[in-house]
């Protein structure tokens, strides 16, 4: 009862501390990163707080997986520095003994992480694209700001607007300059506004006069019009079957068996294994000398970190790619290191007393 209480306490502590460490350090660096795109025009500034909040969702799941490994391999590494383990070991407590109170500590945590993986994950990136994407496909008058001159999406058109209206769908005094391959035409009108047809949009552009050059003959053209219609650069946002497979719910995963998709189940469900296979490698990885004041096993337990989750992507790819099957995948990554943290463990409890045969030679 004191061995399991013990356990559970100092990694639940140093699991609180890691997760506060690495949330502030990943927010940090996602709204420095968030601010940029909003400070280039890729999304509203208007819409930072909530596209920040959206990305640390959907990364939530592995910065948990992270707080877990970590918090492991410090809470254990600590014992084995203050000589606790040799107190444990000298009791007859081996380190599978660990695997239980550990595992009782950590599976509310592998909890939240399935039910991010699986549900918020493409709930918080099917709005962050909507997000981005309603922004970027918004009307070029509406990108126009009065007095200002302003390139269009498409980088083909310069706006200027002498003043616009409040809904910002329709605009006064406008002025255009369009550039194409062999052309370039300036076009001013009393009025413009923006309609739907459809599922595409147009510029009506009301009593105006256009003034069009040949960039290779140098022909000019004058006309004047009352009403000039264009198709402007302006797609509605992507319905479901078109995004992106991150965006997609589990559900819909399943229940459409593309290679995309089932590369991306294979990523939400190598992310969920991945995380309780890091629990039980931490145990192993945390061993430590005692004598030495280096603390390299966190070291190497980072290094094995990036290596698993290097190792999930391209698992996703594969299966993306049609390389190799979900269940293939799922089995070679993640029952390989499942194996590989069992033969760790063993390995920590019996190297003392298996005799290895080039022990046997050096001591010849």
């Amino acid at each position: 009862m004191l061995f399991d209480s013990s356990v559970r306490k100092e990694v639940a502590r140093t699991f609180g501390a890691t997760l506060v460490v690495i949330l502030t350090i990943v927010l940090t660096m996602f709204l420095i990163r968030t601010i940029g795109q909003a400070a280039s025009g890729a999304v509203a500034p208007r819409d930072v707080v909530l596209l920040l909040g959206y990305v640390a969702l959907g990364h939530l799941p592995t910065m948990l997986a992270l707080s877990l490994f970590v918090a492991v391999v410090l809470s254990l590494g600590r014992m084995y520095r203050d000589s606790e383990m040799s107190i444990w070991f000298a009791s007859g407590v081996g380190l599978t003994r660990f695997v239980k109170p550990v595992l009782r500590t950590v599976w509310p945590v592998l909890l939240v992480v399935t039910l991010l993986l699986l549900f918020a994950w493409p709930w918080g990136n099917r709005n962050g694209l909507e997000l981005r994407e309603r922004y970027q496909q918004r009307s070029d008058l509406s990108r126009v700001a009065p007095g200002v001159f302003q390139t269009s999406s498409d980088g083909r058109r310069v706006f200027f607007v002498e003043r616009d209206s409040a809904d910002g769908g329709a605009a006064r005094n406008v002025f255009i300059l369009n550039r194409q391959d062999h052309a370039e035409a300036v076009t001013s009108a009393r009025s413009g506004r923006i309609e739907a047809d459809g599922g595409d949009h147009f510029l009506v552009l009301e009593r105006g006069q256009r003034n069009e050059v040949n960039l290779k003959s140098g022909e000019k053209t004058l006309s004047s019009f009352e009403s000039y219609r264009v198709l402007a650069s302006e797609r509605a946002v992507r319905e479901a079957e078109a995004r992106p497979p991150k965006a997609v719910t589990t559900m819909d995963l399943i229940r459409s068996p593309t290679p995309r998709h089932q590369g991306e189940l294979t990523w939400r469900v190598g992310m969920l294994l991945g995380a309780a296979n890091l629990v039980l490698l931490g145990i192993g990885l945390a061993a430590t000398n005692p004598r030495r004041a280096s603390n390299w096993n966190l070291l190497f337990a980072l290094l094995a970190f990036a290596i698993y989750y290097n190792l999930v992507n391209l698992s996703q790819a594969w299966v993306s790619t049609g390389r190799l099957a979900m269940g293939p995948a799922l089995i070679l990554i993640h029952g390989g290191t499942f194996g590989l943290a069992l033969a760790l463990l063993w390995w920590r409890d019996h190297a003392a007393v298996v005799r290895w045969p080039w022990r046997r030679r050096r001591a010849a």
